[in-house]
């Protein structure tokens, strides 16, 4: 009877030790199918666990977070996001690692008569609509704005600004042909290429950085952590770079 109590009790210690863990990684809305995949490779090598991926601009991502949002890991598409994350200590620290560098660039629909090479052609008069992330929540936009005030652009620009909710909704406006130019980032173009013109890449004050870290308020901060090493391990990094992704 003992043997049998203490075979139950190991059996049970072992169903326990392997317990499904659901992690809800809230990444940057630039990273969906990136992460997408990663998260496909993750669960294959860690069946136990299963990914729950939540894209969104990196600023609202952020505030989820801050309103109490079950979140386990948070990959942002700045370190501008993540530090103020840090400071609200909603992240552990020292978890923090940068996984991957972006580009933004400026684009046009592709049957597009507008011709636009550099930032000051967004000045011309048939230049009427420019899709850009709202500077407050979206890096893109943000990096935007800042290359712009730098070249003295921004506020001669101001009434043909139409901002969006995340870099993809920029991507999308172009794509669909409803502005004549956009700021998103280089992995974006390359996903609908076939319809648009990369007029080239925009100097940006700061480099595009993409920080990860687990939440401080992660009920299964071991495999949060798992998922964060995994993002870094040369499995994850391939999948990145052929997205367009850059080592950090």
């Amino acid at each position: 009877m003992l043997r049998q109590i203490t075979l139950a009790t190991a059996v049970l210690f072992a169903m326990q030790s392997v317990q499904a863990a659901d992690i809800t990684v809230s990444a940057a809305a630039s990273l969906k199918e990136a992460f997408t995949e990663i998260a496909k490779l993750y669960e294959k090598q860690n069946p136990q666990d299963k990914i729950k991926l939540n894209t969104a601009a990196s600023g609202v991502l952020l505030q989820q977070l801050a309103q109490g949002a079950p979140v386990d890991v948070l990959a942002t598409a700045d370190t501008a996001t993540m530090d103020k994350a840090n400071n609200q200590k909603l992240i552990a620290a020292h978890t923090r690692k940068n996984f991957a560098r972006n580009s933004l660039v400026l684009v046009t629909p592709k049957k597009s008569t507008v011709r636009v090479k550099t930032l000051a052609d967004l000045r011309q008069a048939n230049v009427k609509r420019i899709a850009v992330g709202k500077p407050e929540s979206v890096p893109a936009g943000a990096y935007a704005k800042a290359a712009l005030e730098k070249n003295n652009l921004f506020n001669q620009l101001n009434n043909k600004y139409i901002y969006t909710q995340n870099v993809r909704q920029a991507l999308d406006y172009v794509f669909r042909g409803e502005v004549d130019a956009g700021f998103v980032y280089r992995t974006d173009a390359q996903l609908k290429q076939f319809a648009l013109n990369i007029t080239g890449e925009v100097p940006t004050v700061q480099p595009v950085i993409y920080p990860i870290a687990t939440t401080t308020r992660s009920q299964y901060a071991a495999e949060a952590k798992r998922f964060t090493d995994f993002v870094l391990s040369p499995a994850a990094q391939s999948v990145l770079q052929r997205y367009g992704f850059s080592k950090p």
